[in-house]
């Protein structure tokens, strides 16, 4: 049992794609083209620590890690990373955590601390006991919610699972909607679509409220052009525009990742916030997802009231640190 350290995310990208499949609960934060797309941006001030645990020569995990004034953490942060976790296939969790922990011991570090794990997550089983097995300090918070809903086979079997309050207020919505011009929901998913119509998410997004226009910075809006670029290459990306007579309203933008569609991110023009176009605009992201197949619609970290009246349940994100 070993572990080996490699210079850059390059340099294993085939090898974490392959454990990436096989791991439980993955997700487009975890795939090396994300984590790589926020190092180009935002790592200048990080060291790579990109461990690869092996038993002999079969590598059973990756720990994705960075390092900054004696601090390991995940790359990555939490305005961009719904989610982080270590890259580890499923069955091969105790093992990992017990090569990656012998060897973490030592390495100079004051401190580990990790965002973002999902309550489902090993990590958050053998992680801490490691650590307390040899005397450190392990402090778990819990961090955020991230509400999702599951899917059913049909549109309408999703309506009848919503509450009676819920479901009428929603084809409410959708009817008044209707009755205020032509309807349309368009979906975006190439490169080129996304080249030419992001600008036009960004405009919503900004518009929706003060806060989404502080949090889209030059240097946040120069990431989502990347990311977008690099899931529209993979056919993962799903940019939608609800229009109304020929104009552009409401906005989501989501990527589908194995069962779930993730909901990264939405807006809306507030002209229009007396038709609730935001809220009809996810519900039709909800009905793609549900004609795509898709069992989970994530909305991701943030308990906004909207996204309980479209049926979504709290899943909780937690924070792990371990000081020596």
């Amino acid at each position: 049992m070993n572990v080996t350290q490699a210079e850059t995310i390059d340099e294993v990208w085939s090898l974490w794609e392959n454990l990436l499949s096989q791991k439980q609960d993955s997700t487009i934060f975890l795939t090396p083209w994300w984590q790589h797309t926020w190092w180009k941006h935002f790592g200048t001030d990080f060291e790579q620590v990109i461990l690869v645990a092996k038993d002999g020569m079969a590598p059973v995990g990756i720990a994705p890690l960075t390092r900054k004034n004696g601090k390991l953490t995940f790359f990555g942060s939490t305005d961009l990373f719904d989610y982080h976790d270590f890259i580890v296939p499923q069955h091969h969790e105790e093992l990992f955590f017990s090569i990656l922990f012998e060897y973490l011991v030592s390495m100079e570090w004051e401190s580990l601390d990790l965002e973002s794990i999902r309550d489902t997550s090993p990590t958050m089983v053998f992680l801490p006991a490691a650590a307390e097995s040899v005397g450190m300090s392990v402090k778990i918070e819990e961090e955020d919610v991230s509400p999702a809903a599951s899917l059913q086979p049909s549109w309408e079997d999703y309506l009848a699972g919503l509450s009676k309050k819920d479901r009428h207020e929603l084809k409410r919505k959708i009817r008044r909607l209707n009755r205020s011009g032509q309807v349309t929901n368009h979906t975006y998913k190439t490169v080129t679509e996304a080249r030419d119509y992001l600008d036009e998410f960004f405009r919503l997004h900004k518009a929706s409220s003060p806060d989404k226009q502080e949090f889209m910075t030059t240097e946040r809006e120069a990431f989502f052009k990347d990311a977008v670029k690099e899931a529209a290459e993979r056919e993962l990306l799903r940019l939608e525009f609800l229009e109304l007579d020929g104009v552009r309203i409401a906005s989501c933008l989501g990527f589908d990742y194995g069962n779930a569609y993730l909901l990264y991110n939405s807006g809306y023009d507030p002209d229009y916030y007396d038709l609730s176009v935001g809220i009809v605009s996810k519900s039709l992201a909800i009905k793609q997802a549900i004609e795509s197949g898709k069992s989970v619609f994530d909305f991701l970290r943030g308990s906004e009231r909207y996204k309980y009246h479209l049926g979504a349940q709290d899943h909780h994100t937690y924070r792990l640190s371990i000081r020596r």
